[in-house]
């Protein structure tokens, strides 16, 4: 949950932040995760790879609008 905690914070030191706010970022963050690592392995298999690499999470975010 740490890391959550620091992007929660960013740019918001006046405020304090609850947890189930934490957790709901964690969830979403973990979904939109989820999503960019099925794609990229989309991309990855697409190249007759079995190993996902950052040109493969890249290619995703240009690519993305055509991922449904």
């Amino acid at each position: 949950m740490a890391p959550v905690d620091r992007i929660a914070r960013l740019d918001i030191d006046d405020y304090r932040v609850s947890m189930d706010a934490r957790v709901a970022l964690a969830s979403l963050l973990e979904s939109f995760a989820d999503d960019v690592a099925a794609a990229a392995a989309d991309l990855a298999r697409h190249a007759d790879r079995r190993t996902i690499k950052a040109e493969d999470v890249e290619a995703y975010f240009q690519l993305a609008a055509y991922f449904g």
